[in-house]
């Protein structure tokens, strides 16, 4: 029941009161709350909604775009974290949330967290595929160096490159290798080799660190643009335990700038001491083979060939009158069978020639158009009939048939 005491107020009234009374504790305020991150969405805006929960109860929480971009990592739904932040009222639907100022994993590093996150993307891309590093120039002319020029890691290199193979011309790019504008101009590097393909190899790196020293070389948009180059990429980045993104993308890791450099260029102690053990090699095989060669020209100038040849020539011609000899016999004996074979075939032949028979008094009949007659039926009166005889032919006419009985 209403008294004269009781003050009635609005919903917002309310939900505002309640708010000022949570701002005004300091205990709300930059307050680390640890739980698993369930229902995470970020919008186009960029802010960041999800839920924050433990074992027996959860929060809402919200991280507005300003805090959001300075994420080393992306939030997921499962992920244990720590999170800094206020609690507040949301007036308009009086509900109490967390507004998170910072995120942490929990157990683990941000930058570790997203170093991994990066390095799995990129890896279910293909960014790291074998089939996709371009081989090093065994010789290269010219070898472009993506570093800072005032580093330990560009001298080393160049100290490096000059006794190996001081020939070859060093390009250098100067970048930052940490900071806010390393990444920009690490790219920019990248992007200036390959496009005016200026240099055979490069190299892109850096001396030792921590993790945050390197955080430059772990960069996607970087990992892409080694990725893209035209020109092979070696990446040395810190010392032989450190790896980044960059050694995971690059055509060829180093462990090290000087290993890098070593890799980029040959030895040219190396390469004389191989041209010279090539030459010694080459030299004996010829050597080998001149030997066996002469010794195959004493045994052809000491053959009978060559000392006596018409004793040899005259043993051909023997062999050659006595081959044709044998030949014309075959041929002999096979020619007489095969003209018994047609004497027998021609009589056989003979015998059945037409013309034989005409010739022992017998005649062939036809009718005016050729056709042989063959039986008295076929015969009318009156029809004219030719007579083949030996000699000749006859026309006659049929005045009378007469059939035989069988």
């Amino acid at each position: 029941m209403r008294t004269e005491q009781s003050t009635t107020v609005t919903v917002s009234q309310l939900n505002e009161y309640i708010k000022m009374l949570l701002d005004s504790q300091p205990t709300l305020h930059r307050i680390y709350v640890r739980g698993e991150i369930s229902n995470f969405k970020e919008y186009s805006s960029g802010h960041m909604y999800f839920t924050l929960k433990d074992e027996d109860s959860l929060i809402r929480a919200v991280m507005f775009r300003g805090h959001a971009a300075r994420l080393k990592f992306r939030p997921e739904n499962g992920m244990k974290v720590v999170i800094c932040g206020n609690v507040s009222v949301y007036p308009r639907d009086g509900q109490y949330q967390l507004y998170a100022e910072s995120i942490d994993p929990d157990g683990v590093g941000a930058l570790y967290l997203a170093f991994e996150q990066l390095k799995a993307k990129l890896a279910e891309e293909g960014l790291f595929d074998e089939s996709y590093k371009q081989p090093l120039p065994a010789f290269p002319s010219r070898v472009g160096i993506v570093t800072s020029p005032s580093g330990a890691a560009v001298k080393d290199m160049i100290n490096v490159a000059g006794r190996r193979y001081p020939s070859a011309e060093l390009v250098i790019y100067p970048s930052a290798v940490q900071g806010s504008e390393a990444v920009p101009q690490l790219i920019s590097g990248i992007n200036y080799f390959s496009n005016t393909r200026s240099v055979d190899v490069v190299i892109i790196g850096r001396g030792g660190g921590s993790l945050e020293d390197l955080w430059a070389f772990n960069n996607e948009q970087l990992a892409r643009a080694i990725s893209a180059c035209r020109v092979p990429v070696i990446s040395a980045v810190g010392h032989e335990t450190d790896f980044t993104i960059c050694d995971f993308v690059a055509d060829r890791r180093a462990p090290t700038p000087s290993a890098a450099a070593e890799l980029a260029v040959p030895d040219t102690s190396e390469l004389r001491y191989k041209i010279s053990s090539l030459t010694d090699r080459y030299a004996a095989q010829l050597m080998n083979r001149i030997s066996q060669s002469r010794r195959q020209l004493e045994l052809i100038a000491g053959s009978r060939a060559l000392s006596d040849p018409d004793t040899i020539l005259n043993e051909r011609l023997v062999r050659l009158d006595r081959t044709l000899d044998a030949l014309d016999r075959a041929i002999e004996a096979k020619s007489s069978a095969k003209r018994a074979d047609l004497r027998e075939v021609a009589a056989s032949l003979s015998a059945l020639d037409p013309l034989a028979i005409l010739s022992r008094g017998y005649g062939a009949v036809t009718d005016t158009k050729g056709k042989i007659v063959k039986s008295v039926a076929d015969l009318d009166i009156g029809q004219e009939i030719y007579v083949r005889l030996s000699d000749g032919h006859a026309v006659a006419e049929i005045v009378r048939k007469e059939v035989y009985d069988g």
